[in-house]
């Protein structure tokens, strides 16, 4: 064979190696790729947990916790609080009587409820360090998806402007309009409530509607999202969807309670329970599925909405004396439901904030939950540690309900935090409200009988000259 025809084949041999390489490298860069994309959108359980572990934590990456210490608050529900003269010396939160009362007076709201006002007061602590809120702020921001403008002027609602991508919007703006003006309507008649106008927002995430440095509401905020103003969750007026008919807030509650009353702390099941779907935060929730998995004190599992494969109902999560609490992709609405039942609540640091987020306490005599690293790393040795407390546990587990079943998390409470929002926004609000406001929007009761279609995306200006 000639020199020349030697090195012609080399050549070729050459460039088929780099071929076999090339294609070698883009077959592995393929399965890693694809190995990835999978372990972050399966919702069953079939990852391996060395993936779990290489998964991209993404949004849930958490920088810092947030830890609240409202245990002053918390101390003074047992006592009797202090009379003034528009306060009588007798009268005292008591569940039974006043859990679905939407119109305590302000000092009434303040003596029942201490602690529960905190977010308004910072972030209207906030926006007066920023010189307030004007008109301008407002007309700033793009109404996107899932958001909604609205006027309170003399004690009614007037919605100005609604934009929803699809029902499960319209029925969340809903339900938070409906929310406000349940607790407007019990002071209506005197129309003592101050005039403002604001913009809120039912997506998950305030990054979603990049309305981070904005001054709108919303339903959580990081801590680092200063400029947030927190509101109640449209699940505490009602929810339902395809998959999970829920139904009212105090309705899950009346029949958490009934179902308590033959299912005991005693009776029930001695194990930690979470049901979820886990593609909603891949690597947080999967690490939970792997650090229980095979322990005798673990009942956790996925949720395949489509078939509702190990689907629990609300109720049935309170038959466990434990339960997991998870974030999603952002917070996690589902905790309302669960710091409903008299079960030991136990969280991962959490990286989201709610409106009530405030009296969670994980140490001391007030204690309502128990927290975790977000890695659930320390989840083996509290749980032991709760078996063997059981004591302890039942404590924990009663001052969950006393804190947020019983106080917080009622209709009274509700009404009152809407009240205190409105009050504390009107304090940083500049504009002023005319009458010419009721020109801008349409009564939330014509709102209500507009066609759902019409409802998605919704502008006064359009409607009236239609």
């Amino acid at each position: 064979m000639s020199v020349s025809r030697v090195r012609m084949a080399a050549v070729r041999n050459g460039r088929f190696k780099n071929g076999l390489c090339l294609s070698c490298i883009a077959g592995v860069l393929f399965f890693m790729v694809f190995s990835l994309w999978f372990g972050m959108n399966s919702d069953r359980d079939n990852v391996h947990p060395l993936l779990t572990h290489i998964i991209p934590a993404g949004h849930c990456t958490c920088q810092t916790s947030t830890t609240f210490n409202c245990s002053e608050s918390l101390a003074t529900l047992p006592k009797k609080q202090p009379s003034t003269p528009a306060l009588s010396a007798d009268w005292n939160f008591e569940f039974d009587r006043d859990k679905a009362n939407v119109n305590l007076s302000p000092l009434q709201c303040k003596a029942a409820f201490p602690g529960l006002f905190e977010d308004p007061y910072r972030a209207a602590a906030f926006w007066d360090s920023q010189l307030g809120i004007s008109t301008e702020h407002l007309d700033k921001i793009e109404l996107k998806n899932g958001m909604a403008r609205a006027i309170i002027h003399r004690g009614e609602l007037y919605i100005v402007a609604t934009k929803a991508a699809q029902e499960d919007h319209r029925k969340k703006i809903l339900a938070i309009l409906s929310s406000m003006h349940h607790a407007l309507s019990a002071t209506a008649g005197n129309r003592t409530q101050p005039s403002i106008e604001f913009i809120f927002s039912i997506e998950d995430r305030v990054d979603d509607i990049s309305g981070t440095g904005h001054p709108i509401w919303a339903l959580s905020r990081k801590a680092s999202e200063e400029s947030i103003w927190l509101i109640p969750d449209f699940g505490f007026w009602a929810w339902d969807n395809a998959a999970n008919a829920i139904g009212p807030y105090n309705q899950v509650v009346d029949r958490i309670q009934r179902q308590e009353v033959t299912v005991p702390w005693s009776s029930k099941e001695n194990k930690l329970v979470w049901r979820g779907k886990l593609s909603f935060a891949p690597k947080l929730r999967r690490n939970l599925l792997d650090i229980a998995r095979d322990t005798s004190w673990g009942d956790v599992k996925e949720i395949v909405w489509s078939e509702k494969q190990n689907f629990l109902s609300m109720d049935d999560h309170c038959k466990y004396k434990f339960i997991a609490h998870v974030e999603g992709r952002a917070y996690s609405s589902s905790l309302k439901y669960r710091q409903a039942c008299r079960s030991v609540v136990i969280a991962h640091k959490l990286q989201f904030i709610q409106h009530h987020h405030y009296l969670l306490q994980s140490t001391g005599p007030y204690q309502n939950f128990v927290e975790v690293e977000r890695d659930f790393s320390d989840l083996p040795a509290k749980m032991e540690h709760l078996l063997e407390n059981q004591d302890l546990a039942e404590r924990i587990a009663n001052n969950n309900v006393k804190t947020f079943r019983e106080r917080y998390l009622t209709k009274a409470a509700e009404a009152c935090y809407w009240r205190e929002l409105w009050a504390s926004w009107a304090k940083v609000f500049n504009a002023i409200i005319t009458d010419s406001a009721m020109d801008r929007g349409l009564r939330f009761e014509s709102f209500l009988l507009l066609e759902s279609q019409k409802m998605m995306a919704f502008s006064h200006s359009n409607f009236r000259d239609v």
